[in-house]
Protein backbone atom coordinates (compact mmCIF):
# COMPACT_ATOMS: atom_id res chain seq x y z
CA UNK A 1 0.00 0.00 0.00
CA UNK A 2 2.86 2.13 0.33
CA UNK A 3 4.78 1.49 -2.54
CA UNK A 4 1.00 2.50 -4.09
CA UNK A 5 0.69 5.61 -2.61
CA UNK A 6 4.37 6.89 -3.38
CA UNK A 7 3.64 5.80 -6.72
CA UNK A 8 0.35 7.98 -7.46
CA UNK A 9 2.10 10.84 -5.51
CA UNK A 10 4.67 10.67 -8.41
CA UNK A 11 2.61 9.92 -11.06
CA UNK A 12 -0.03 13.28 -10.06
CA UNK A 13 2.01 15.62 -11.45
CA UNK A 14 2.37 13.65 -14.22
CA UNK A 15 -1.18 13.52 -15.12
CA UNK A 16 -1.91 17.08 -13.69
CA UNK A 17 0.75 18.23 -16.70
CA UNK A 18 -1.40 16.44 -19.51
CA UNK A 19 -4.77 17.16 -18.58
CA UNK A 20 -3.57 20.51 -18.28
CA UNK A 21 -1.56 20.87 -21.79
CA UNK A 22 -4.64 19.33 -23.59
CA UNK A 23 -7.12 21.99 -22.66
CA UNK A 24 -6.18 24.74 -25.57
CA UNK A 25 -7.95 27.36 -26.64
CA UNK A 26 -9.26 26.77 -30.27
CA UNK A 27 -8.33 29.93 -32.81
CA UNK A 28 -9.64 30.74 -35.86
CA UNK A 29 -6.87 29.85 -38.47
CA UNK A 30 -6.49 31.28 -42.00
CA UNK A 31 -7.95 28.15 -43.58
CA UNK A 32 -11.32 28.44 -41.51
CA UNK A 33 -11.91 32.39 -42.74
CA UNK A 34 -12.44 33.62 -45.70
CA UNK A 35 -13.24 37.19 -47.15
CA UNK A 36 -16.27 37.43 -49.57
CA UNK A 37 -17.27 40.16 -51.98
CA UNK A 38 -21.63 39.74 -51.63
CA UNK A 39 -23.18 41.32 -54.94
CA UNK A 40 -26.08 44.30 -54.52
CA UNK A 41 -28.79 41.57 -56.28
CA UNK A 42 -29.86 37.60 -55.75
CA UNK A 43 -30.00 35.52 -58.87
CA UNK A 44 -32.64 33.18 -59.35
CA UNK A 45 -31.07 29.74 -59.04
CA UNK A 46 -32.15 26.19 -58.72
CA UNK A 47 -30.77 24.17 -55.78
CA UNK A 48 -33.27 21.85 -53.82
CA UNK A 49 -35.95 23.66 -55.78
CA UNK A 50 -35.94 27.13 -57.06
CA UNK A 51 -34.64 29.87 -54.81
CA UNK A 52 -32.97 33.18 -54.77
CA UNK A 53 -29.00 32.95 -54.64
CA UNK A 54 -27.10 35.26 -52.75
CA UNK A 55 -24.15 36.83 -56.06
CA UNK A 56 -20.61 36.20 -53.97
CA UNK A 57 -16.66 36.14 -55.13
CA UNK A 58 -13.59 36.16 -52.81
CA UNK A 59 -11.75 38.49 -55.20
CA UNK A 60 -12.98 41.46 -57.08
CA UNK A 61 -10.87 40.84 -60.29
CA UNK A 62 -13.48 37.60 -60.30
CA UNK A 63 -16.91 37.14 -61.49
CA UNK A 64 -20.07 36.79 -59.68
CA UNK A 65 -21.44 32.88 -58.71
CA UNK A 66 -24.30 31.98 -57.59
CA UNK A 67 -23.94 31.04 -53.52
CA UNK A 68 -26.59 28.38 -52.30
CA UNK A 69 -25.58 28.61 -48.86
CA UNK A 70 -26.44 31.04 -46.07
CA UNK A 71 -24.01 32.85 -43.98
CA UNK A 72 -25.37 32.58 -40.01
CA UNK A 73 -25.48 35.64 -38.31
CA UNK A 74 -25.91 37.70 -41.93
CA UNK A 75 -28.85 39.52 -43.08
CA UNK A 76 -28.46 40.66 -46.61
CA UNK A 77 -30.35 43.24 -47.96
CA UNK A 78 -30.46 43.77 -51.87
CA UNK A 79 -29.00 47.22 -53.18
CA UNK A 80 -26.11 47.02 -51.27
CA UNK A 81 -22.37 45.45 -52.17
CA UNK A 82 -20.89 43.40 -48.61
CA UNK A 83 -17.49 42.79 -47.56
CA UNK A 84 -17.70 40.27 -45.24
CA UNK A 85 -15.17 38.19 -43.09
CA UNK A 86 -16.93 34.06 -42.82
CA UNK A 87 -15.71 31.20 -41.05
CA UNK A 88 -15.94 27.99 -42.83
CA UNK A 89 -16.82 24.60 -40.98
CA UNK A 90 -16.67 21.10 -42.20
CA UNK A 91 -20.24 19.81 -41.22
CA UNK A 92 -19.58 15.63 -40.14
CA UNK A 93 -22.67 14.28 -41.68
CA UNK A 94 -24.36 16.88 -44.20
CA UNK A 95 -28.25 16.17 -45.44
CA UNK A 96 -28.21 14.92 -49.05
CA UNK A 97 -29.41 18.00 -50.28
CA UNK A 98 -27.14 20.33 -48.12
CA UNK A 99 -24.07 21.66 -48.24
CA UNK A 100 -20.78 20.35 -46.43
CA UNK A 101 -19.36 23.45 -44.97
CA UNK A 102 -21.53 26.04 -42.26
CA UNK A 103 -20.70 30.03 -43.08
CA UNK A 104 -21.08 31.97 -39.70
CA UNK A 105 -20.33 35.61 -40.24
CA UNK A 106 -17.25 36.92 -37.98
CA UNK A 107 -17.36 40.35 -39.39
CA UNK A 108 -18.80 42.82 -42.23
CA UNK A 109 -16.03 44.91 -43.39
CA UNK A 110 -18.21 47.59 -45.29
CA UNK A 111 -21.57 48.34 -46.52
CA UNK A 112 -21.68 50.24 -49.92
CA UNK A 113 -24.82 51.13 -51.29
CA UNK A 114 -25.38 50.37 -55.16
Amino acid sequence: MKNMMTILKGAFPLLAIAVLTQCTTTKISKGDEKTFIVGPQTADCTGVAPMKCLQVKENASENWTNFYSNIEGFTYEPGYEYVLKVKTEKIANPPADGSSIKYTLISQVSKTKK
